[in-house]
Protein backbone atom coordinates (compact mmCIF):
# COMPACT_ATOMS: atom_id res chain seq x y z
CA UNK A 1 0.00 0.00 0.00
CA UNK A 2 1.21 3.48 -0.87
CA UNK A 3 1.24 6.20 1.80
CA UNK A 4 1.95 9.90 1.32
CA UNK A 5 3.89 11.60 4.11
CA UNK A 6 4.40 15.36 4.52
CA UNK A 7 6.73 16.69 7.22
CA UNK A 8 10.11 15.11 7.96
CA UNK A 9 11.19 16.80 11.17
CA UNK A 10 12.33 15.12 14.37
CA UNK A 11 9.18 12.96 14.52
CA UNK A 12 8.15 12.67 10.87
CA UNK A 13 11.54 11.45 9.72
CA UNK A 14 11.34 8.45 12.02
CA UNK A 15 7.66 7.82 11.35
CA UNK A 16 8.05 7.57 7.58
CA UNK A 17 10.94 5.12 7.98
CA UNK A 18 8.86 3.04 10.37
CA UNK A 19 6.05 2.81 7.81
CA UNK A 20 8.51 1.70 5.14
CA UNK A 21 9.89 -0.96 7.47
CA UNK A 22 6.35 -2.28 7.90
CA UNK A 23 5.98 -2.76 4.16
CA UNK A 24 4.40 0.49 3.00
CA UNK A 25 5.61 2.37 -0.09
CA UNK A 26 6.07 5.85 1.34
CA UNK A 27 6.25 9.01 -0.78
CA UNK A 28 7.62 11.92 1.25
CA UNK A 29 7.87 15.69 0.99
CA UNK A 30 9.32 18.45 3.13
CA UNK A 31 10.51 22.02 2.65
CA UNK A 32 13.94 20.85 3.81
CA UNK A 33 15.52 19.19 0.79
CA UNK A 34 18.20 17.57 2.94
CA UNK A 35 15.54 15.96 5.15
CA UNK A 36 13.91 14.54 2.02
CA UNK A 37 17.25 13.23 0.78
CA UNK A 38 17.96 11.48 4.08
CA UNK A 39 14.51 9.92 4.23
CA UNK A 40 14.59 8.77 0.61
CA UNK A 41 17.86 6.94 1.27
CA UNK A 42 15.85 4.50 3.40
CA UNK A 43 14.48 1.41 1.60
CA UNK A 44 10.81 1.84 0.75
CA UNK A 45 10.86 5.66 0.92
CA UNK A 46 10.83 7.84 -2.20
CA UNK A 47 10.75 11.61 -2.69
CA UNK A 48 7.51 13.02 -4.07
CA UNK A 49 8.10 15.59 -6.84
CA UNK A 50 5.51 18.00 -5.42
CA UNK A 51 2.49 18.10 -3.11
CA UNK A 52 0.10 16.37 -5.58
CA UNK A 53 2.75 13.65 -5.81
CA UNK A 54 1.85 12.63 -2.26
CA UNK A 55 -1.53 11.31 -3.44
CA UNK A 56 -2.25 7.89 -1.92
CA UNK A 57 -5.12 6.07 -0.16
CA UNK A 58 -3.76 7.45 3.13
CA UNK A 59 -1.78 10.68 3.42
CA UNK A 60 -0.10 11.47 6.74
CA UNK A 61 0.96 14.96 7.78
CA UNK A 62 3.40 15.73 10.59
CA UNK A 63 3.55 19.51 10.35
CA UNK A 64 3.96 22.36 12.85
CA UNK A 65 0.35 23.60 12.96
CA UNK A 66 -3.04 23.67 11.30
CA UNK A 67 -2.04 26.46 8.92
CA UNK A 68 0.77 24.33 7.50
CA UNK A 69 -1.59 21.35 7.14
CA UNK A 70 -4.14 23.53 5.34
CA UNK A 71 -1.47 24.80 2.94
CA UNK A 72 -0.55 21.25 1.97
CA UNK A 73 -4.18 20.17 1.79
CA UNK A 74 -5.14 23.03 -0.54
CA UNK A 75 -2.62 21.78 -3.09
CA UNK A 76 -3.27 18.11 -2.44
CA UNK A 77 -7.05 17.73 -2.31
CA UNK A 78 -7.68 18.11 -6.07
CA UNK A 79 -5.23 15.25 -6.68
CA UNK A 80 -6.86 12.81 -4.26
CA UNK A 81 -9.32 10.06 -5.07
CA UNK A 82 -12.64 10.02 -3.20
CA UNK A 83 -12.30 7.78 -0.17
CA UNK A 84 -8.78 8.97 0.63
CA UNK A 85 -8.01 9.62 4.29
CA UNK A 86 -5.79 12.50 5.42
CA UNK A 87 -4.31 11.87 8.88
CA UNK A 88 -2.96 14.89 10.75
CA UNK A 89 -0.55 13.52 13.33
CA UNK A 90 0.82 16.91 14.39
CA UNK A 91 -0.54 19.38 16.94
CA UNK A 92 -3.20 21.52 15.31
CA UNK A 93 -6.00 23.54 16.87
CA UNK A 94 -9.26 21.55 16.90
CA UNK A 95 -11.00 24.38 15.05
CA UNK A 96 -8.47 24.06 12.20
CA UNK A 97 -9.12 20.32 12.06
CA UNK A 98 -12.88 20.78 11.80
CA UNK A 99 -12.52 23.40 9.06
CA UNK A 100 -10.17 21.13 7.09
CA UNK A 101 -12.65 18.28 7.45
CA UNK A 102 -15.43 20.39 5.97
CA UNK A 103 -13.26 21.42 3.03
CA UNK A 104 -12.01 17.88 2.40
CA UNK A 105 -15.54 16.48 2.44
CA UNK A 106 -16.24 18.48 -0.72
CA UNK A 107 -13.67 16.27 -2.47
CA UNK A 108 -14.98 13.04 -0.94
CA UNK A 109 -11.91 12.92 1.34
CA UNK A 110 -12.01 12.22 5.09
CA UNK A 111 -9.81 13.82 7.74
CA UNK A 112 -8.62 12.05 10.88
CA UNK A 113 -6.77 13.85 13.63
CA UNK A 114 -4.36 11.48 15.32
CA UNK A 115 -1.69 13.50 17.12
CA UNK A 116 1.10 11.50 18.69
CA UNK A 117 2.96 11.53 21.98
CA UNK A 118 6.44 10.15 22.34
CA UNK A 119 10.06 10.76 21.46
CA UNK A 120 11.85 10.64 18.08
CA UNK A 121 13.21 7.25 19.16
CA UNK A 122 9.66 6.03 19.83
CA UNK A 123 8.63 7.29 16.39
CA UNK A 124 11.35 5.21 14.76
CA UNK A 125 10.47 2.13 16.84
CA UNK A 126 6.70 2.35 16.32
CA UNK A 127 6.07 2.96 20.01
CA UNK A 128 4.10 6.21 19.86
CA UNK A 129 0.82 6.93 21.62
CA UNK A 130 -1.78 7.95 19.01
CA UNK A 131 -4.87 9.96 19.98
CA UNK A 132 -7.12 9.09 17.03
CA UNK A 133 -10.37 10.94 16.40
CA UNK A 134 -12.90 11.20 13.60
CA UNK A 135 -15.45 9.23 11.64
CA UNK A 136 -15.42 5.49 12.36
CA UNK A 137 -15.08 4.52 8.68
CA UNK A 138 -12.20 6.94 8.17
CA UNK A 139 -10.45 5.63 11.27
CA UNK A 140 -10.89 2.08 10.00
CA UNK A 141 -9.34 3.09 6.68
CA UNK A 142 -6.29 4.54 8.42
CA UNK A 143 -5.98 1.90 11.14
CA UNK A 144 -3.26 -0.14 9.46
CA UNK A 145 -1.02 2.90 9.01
CA UNK A 146 -1.67 4.16 12.52
CA UNK A 147 -1.10 0.79 14.17
CA UNK A 148 2.31 0.60 12.48
CA UNK A 149 3.29 3.77 14.34
CA UNK A 150 2.23 2.78 17.84
CA UNK A 151 -0.73 2.21 20.12
CA UNK A 152 -4.02 3.69 18.96
CA UNK A 153 -6.44 5.29 21.42
CA UNK A 154 -9.77 6.22 19.83
CA UNK A 155 -10.70 9.35 21.73
CA UNK A 156 -13.83 10.73 20.06
CA UNK A 157 -15.18 12.78 17.14
CA UNK A 158 -13.13 14.96 14.82
CA UNK A 159 -11.03 17.48 16.72
CA UNK A 160 -11.00 15.48 19.94
CA UNK A 161 -7.53 14.11 19.27
CA UNK A 162 -6.02 17.55 18.81
CA UNK A 163 -7.84 18.82 21.89
CA UNK A 164 -6.44 15.98 24.00
CA UNK A 165 -2.94 16.44 22.59
CA UNK A 166 -2.91 20.12 23.56
CA UNK A 167 -4.27 19.40 27.03
CA UNK A 168 -1.72 16.62 27.52
CA UNK A 169 1.11 18.95 26.54
CA UNK A 170 -0.18 21.62 28.89
CA UNK A 171 0.01 19.08 31.71
CA UNK A 172 3.47 18.04 30.57
CA UNK A 173 4.62 21.67 30.60
CA UNK A 174 3.18 22.21 34.08
CA UNK A 175 5.01 19.11 35.32
CA UNK A 176 8.34 20.16 33.82
CA UNK A 177 8.20 23.65 35.30
CA UNK A 178 7.01 22.35 38.67
CA UNK A 179 9.73 19.70 38.95
CA UNK A 180 12.42 22.24 38.06
CA UNK A 181 11.02 24.74 40.55
CA UNK A 182 10.99 22.36 43.51
CA UNK A 183 14.41 20.96 42.61
CA UNK A 184 15.89 24.46 42.51
CA UNK A 185 14.46 25.04 45.97
CA UNK A 186 15.99 21.77 47.15
CA UNK A 187 19.31 22.76 45.62
CA UNK A 188 19.30 25.87 47.81
CA UNK A 189 19.07 23.56 50.85
CA UNK A 190 22.09 21.56 49.69
CA UNK A 191 20.19 18.63 48.20
CA UNK A 192 21.82 16.90 45.24
CA UNK A 193 19.65 16.79 42.07
CA UNK A 194 20.27 13.07 41.49
CA UNK A 195 19.24 12.28 45.07
CA UNK A 196 16.11 14.40 44.78
CA UNK A 197 15.07 12.66 41.57
CA UNK A 198 15.73 9.23 43.05
CA UNK A 199 13.39 9.96 45.93
CA UNK A 200 10.75 11.81 43.90
CA UNK A 201 10.63 8.98 41.38
CA UNK A 202 10.08 6.48 44.18
CA UNK A 203 7.36 8.69 45.65
CA UNK A 204 4.07 10.34 44.71
CA UNK A 205 5.62 13.35 42.97
CA UNK A 206 6.99 11.35 40.05
CA UNK A 207 5.97 12.19 36.49
CA UNK A 208 7.47 12.08 33.00
CA UNK A 209 9.52 15.21 33.61
CA UNK A 210 11.12 13.78 36.75
CA UNK A 211 11.61 10.32 35.24
CA UNK A 212 12.87 11.28 31.78
CA UNK A 213 13.26 14.94 30.91
CA UNK A 214 15.28 16.04 33.93
CA UNK A 215 17.71 13.10 34.10
CA UNK A 216 18.12 12.60 30.34
CA UNK A 217 18.06 16.13 28.97
CA UNK A 218 18.75 18.58 31.81
CA UNK A 219 21.13 17.02 34.32
CA UNK A 220 23.11 15.72 31.35
CA UNK A 221 23.49 19.32 30.19
CA UNK A 222 22.35 18.46 26.65
CA UNK A 223 18.89 20.13 26.65
CA UNK A 224 18.06 18.03 23.59
CA UNK A 225 14.62 16.47 23.97
CA UNK A 226 13.94 17.04 20.27
CA UNK A 227 10.75 19.08 20.81
CA UNK A 228 11.00 22.82 20.28
CA UNK A 229 9.89 25.27 22.93
CA UNK A 230 7.90 27.22 20.32
CA UNK A 231 5.88 24.08 19.53
CA UNK A 232 5.21 23.39 23.20
CA UNK A 233 4.12 26.99 23.64
CA UNK A 234 1.77 26.66 20.65
CA UNK A 235 0.14 23.63 22.29
CA UNK A 236 -0.06 25.42 25.64
CA UNK A 237 -1.89 28.31 23.98
CA UNK A 238 -4.32 25.92 22.25
CA UNK A 239 -5.01 24.20 25.59
CA UNK A 240 -5.42 27.54 27.39
CA UNK A 241 -7.97 28.60 24.78
CA UNK A 242 -9.85 25.33 25.30
CA UNK A 243 -9.85 25.92 29.07
CA UNK A 244 -11.19 29.44 28.54
CA UNK A 245 -13.88 28.13 26.21
CA UNK A 246 -14.86 25.52 28.79
CA UNK A 247 -15.38 28.32 31.31
CA UNK A 248 -13.86 26.60 34.33
CA UNK A 249 -11.14 27.89 36.66
CA UNK A 250 -7.70 27.31 35.17
CA UNK A 251 -5.07 28.95 37.40
CA UNK A 252 -2.40 26.36 36.60
CA UNK A 253 -2.96 26.65 32.87
CA UNK A 254 -2.86 30.44 33.00
CA UNK A 255 0.29 30.53 35.11
CA UNK A 256 1.97 27.94 32.89
CA UNK A 257 1.17 29.85 29.70
CA UNK A 258 2.50 33.09 31.14
CA UNK A 259 5.71 31.43 32.37
CA UNK A 260 6.41 29.69 29.05
CA UNK A 261 5.65 32.85 27.08
CA UNK A 262 8.25 34.77 29.09
CA UNK A 263 10.74 31.94 28.66
CA UNK A 264 10.06 31.73 24.94
CA UNK A 265 10.64 35.44 24.48
CA UNK A 266 14.00 35.31 26.24
CA UNK A 267 15.27 31.94 24.96
CA UNK A 268 14.35 32.42 21.30
CA UNK A 269 12.65 30.44 18.57
CA UNK A 270 15.23 27.67 18.29
CA UNK A 271 15.24 26.65 21.95
CA UNK A 272 14.37 23.10 22.99
CA UNK A 273 11.36 22.90 25.29
CA UNK A 274 13.45 21.61 28.22
CA UNK A 275 15.46 24.83 28.08
CA UNK A 276 12.66 26.34 30.14
CA UNK A 277 14.62 24.76 33.02
CA UNK A 278 17.72 26.71 32.01
CA UNK A 279 15.57 29.86 32.07
CA UNK A 280 14.33 29.00 35.58
CA UNK A 281 17.91 28.33 36.68
CA UNK A 282 18.95 31.78 35.50
CA UNK A 283 16.05 33.36 37.39
CA UNK A 284 16.98 31.43 40.55
CA UNK A 285 20.68 32.15 40.26
CA UNK A 286 21.64 28.48 40.66
CA UNK A 287 21.97 25.40 38.45
CA UNK A 288 20.72 21.86 38.87
CA UNK A 289 23.78 20.40 37.20
CA UNK A 290 26.74 19.70 39.45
Amino acid sequence: MRVGFAGLGAMGGGMCRRLADRGYEVAVLDLDAEAVRRAAAHPGVTAAPDVPGLAAPVVVTMLPDGAAVRQVADALLPALEPGTVIVDTGSSAPSDTLELGRRAAGFGVAVVDSPVSGSPAAARAGELTLMAAGDADALAGAEGVLSALGRIHRVGPAGAGHALKALNNLLSAVNLAAVAEVMLAGRAFGLEPAVMLEVVNASTGRNHASETKLPDHVLSGTFDSGFALRLMLKDIRIAAALQEEAGGPAPFGTACRELWERAGTELGADADNVEVVRWLENAAGRELRA
